[in-house]
């Protein structure tokens, strides 16, 4: 079990510094004499007289320090908001740190500054946006109609509701004079280039980082409909049911629709996503001797029902060597989502694992079963996920612990800390949604 373990943590790390700022930029960005290539795009920096580094995202303090130390003292002035804890020794590029997954008052406050930054760029500027998951909350700038405390309401609705990211995203652009375009019409008409990386599945632009600086082809109607969806229409505060009303009716301007003229100057490039770590560990498990299968990097649904299919493919394994033979790595990612019916504390890597675990009551072979937030937090935790396997369930027999209740009272994270289950990584400066691994000797 100890080698299982070892190689589990080699495989996650690989995967996890396969997509951090520094690796991405290193091996995708570079300084070629005055011109910027990133991937096989060129950009001459002696067409603009001056760069700003605009920015929003777990992960982009990071990604703005590792532009510091490409481009120096040709960056003339820069701002990126991050979630608390994720800050970077930035030298010229202001980081501010905002509440996340909720909004709070710094997120508004960084909206402000770096709107009012992106509208001092002119025709002969370039605008580099450094983007990555969580973006969403870290930057906000509201309708004078909608107050903070009232947004922050809705967003804890929908976080309950079970509705997938790319549901509240929607939402969230509609509520939002900054998301789903409106910053790269404040940036217009300078050239904004945006450096993207990626927590949403199949990596559609509007969907990352609230779609700042891309097309939104979403509509208020669009967002109505996933409030009547999920049942939460009723709770929703009056001011702000009004506000997407009355931009059904055509009395709110919409988001920022493509073909408009703002992206005749906009570029928006994937640097990375969960596709890349997954390809990393894909290959870190075959040269440790694992038979692999890259299942998916888009797998979605509820964590309780993924666990159970994790459950089940470690079985099929094991049993029938299919659809491997042992020595076995199958991996997948994406981002699942949990319905919250209990008051306990968890998230949905730990949520995923524990249903793993509770379907592998009475299995006597070594097994790994481990899923992790590659941001390094998985809910409201400090923990990035959980491991199961056989020793944890006889830890867990030992103690006498109903896995069941702990399941149904949604506290997969005490009930991880009892067992030593956690796997706490502390926060990784990227966010590329969640990989899970299921190892079989």
């Amino acid at each position: 079990m100890n080698r299982l373990k070892e190689d589990l943590y080699r495989i996650i790390n690989s995967a996890i510094n396969s997509v951090k700022p520094i690796e991405l930029i290193n091996r995708k960005v570079m300084l070629e004499g005055n011109h910027l290539i990133v991937n096989s795009l060129k950009f001459n920096l002696d067409e603009y007289e001056r760069i700003f580094v605009l920015g929003t995202g777990k992960a982009s303090a990071y990604m703005a320090y590792e532009m510091e130390k490409l481009l120096g003292s040709k960056i003339f002035t820069g701002i990126v908001s991050t979630k608390y804890d994720h800050s970077a020794p930035c030298k010229i590029i202001k980081i501010i740190e905002c509440g996340h997954p909720v909004i709070d008052e710094n997120s508004l406050r960084a909206g402000t500054e770096i709107l009012d930054l992106a509208k001092e760029a002119t025709e002969k500027d370039l605008v580099l946006c450094l983007l990555s998951g969580g973006g969403s909350a870290l930057l906000e700038k509201l309708p004078e109609e909608i107050q903070l405390k009232e947004l922050q309401k809705v967003f804890r609705l929908l976080l309950n509701s079970g509705a997938n990211i790319e549901e509240m995203n929607i939402v969230r652009r509609h509520l939002s004079n900054i998301k789903g375009g409106k910053m790269a019409a404040a940036i217009y008409p300078a050239t904004c280039v945006s450096l993207i990386l990626s927590d949403v599945i199949n990596d559609p632009l509007e969907a990352i980082a609230g779609g700042v600086t891309s097309p939104d082809p979403s509509t208020f109607n669009d967002a109505l409909s996933i409030l009547v969806k999920y049942k939460i229409k009723e709770h929703i505060p009056n001011n702000v049911l009004d506000y997407i009303i009355r931009g059904i009716d055509g009395k709110i301007p919409e988001t920022i629709k493509p073909r408009n003229k703002v992206f005749e100057r906009t570029t928006n490039i994937i640097l990375g996503n969960n596709k890349e770590a997954l390809l990393n560990a894909k290959v870190i498990a075959a040269s440790l001797g694992y038979n692999v299968l890259l299942y998916s990097d888009n797998l979605q649904g509820e964590a309780r029902e993924i666990g159970k299919f994790s459950a089940e493919i470690a079985r099929q394994i094991f049993n029938e060597g299919k659809p491997l033979t042992r020595p076995a790595c199958f991996l997948f990612g994406g981002e699942t989502t949990v319905s919250i019916t209990g008051n306990g504390k968890g998230g949905r890597n730990q949520e995923l694992v524990l249903s793993a675990l509770n379907e592998m009551s009475d299995v006597k072979f070594d097994y790994l079963i481990a899923s992790v937030g590659t941001d390094g937090t998985d809910g409201p935790t400090d923990a990035a996920g959980a491991i199961a396997s056989k020793d944890i369930m006889n830890k867990s027999i030992e103690l006498n612990l109903d896995i069941l209740n702990y399941l149904n009272n949604n506290d997969s994270y005490n009930y991880f800390n009892k067992v030593d289950g956690l796997i706490k990584t502390g926060p990784t400066g990227t966010n590329v949604m969640d990989i899970t691994i299921i190892l079989i000797n």
